[in-house]
């Protein structure tokens, strides 16, 4: 009876774990989203510039490692404000862009819904039918060395629609990476809510900014 008892205790406080990550996840994942949302919006006011291609990577993959190495302390909070805050200045001169077509207004609220359609939906469904997605991970790895090898042949070489496939590529990559995301969680696979929700977010800011591209070049004002 007593191993029951144990077995029992451990059941209930892996669950009580999970919960905390869920809603610590979620919690700060909706405030990142906020905070990234008002300073696109002032940079999309400011009409600041794009940054340089090696401002965005090195702007993001250092304040991504470092938010990695500050994970475990309550300085890892402020480095994902700091990463999700630089994501959000780099959003502001897309959405200029896309504001100076003549559709522009609509393109932005179509890729802004079907974003929010598709994070909600797939979450949704992980939570609901509680699947395992962990199968996924070799998928995420192959995906992202195919994104990578697209994105350096498209600066070389002009080949019609790579781009578009490119976005199309991310929609899909981005979309297995929420799924498996969400299912790392809810197994006990993540135990870190800051490190869930940067991940998250990465994956919502690519699902955006593609459909963002395809929703444009569909519109045929692109």
């Amino acid at each position: 009876m007593s191993d029951q008892d144990y077995v029992l205790n451990q059941a209930q406080a892996g669950g009580l774990e999970i919960s905390r990550v869920l809603r610590n996840t979620y919690g700060l994942l909706a405030l990142t989203l906020a905070f990234s949302g008002l300073v696109a919006y002032v940079a999309q006011q400011m009409r600041v510039a794009y940054p340089s291609i090696f401002v965005v990577l090195i702007g993001f993959y250092g304040l991504f490692f470092l938010t990695v190495k500050l994970r475990n302390s309550a300085w890892g909070l402020l480095s994902t404000f700091a990463l999700t805050g630089f994501m959000g200045y780099t959003l502001g001169p897309i959405l200029n862009r896309y504001l100076g077509m003549p559709n522009g207004g609509e393109v932005i609220s179509s890729a802004f819904a079907m974003t929010a359609l598709v994070f909600f939906g797939l979450s949704a469904y992980v939570l609901t039918t509680r699947k395992d997605m962990s199968f996924l991970g070799g998928f995420i790895t192959a995906g992202f060395f195919v994104l990578i090898g697209a994105m350096l042949a498209s600066f070389f070489f002009d080949i019609s629609g790579l781009q578009l496939a490119i976005s199309a590529g991310f929609v899909v990559f981005a979309s297995v990476c929420i799924l498996f995301q969400t299912s790392a969680i809810i197994h006990g696979g993540e135990r870190n809510y800051i490190m869930a929700t940067i991940s998250l977010y990465v994956s919502i800011y690519n699902l955006f900014v593609s459909l963002l591209q395809i929703f444009g070049v569909m519109s045929g004002d692109d």
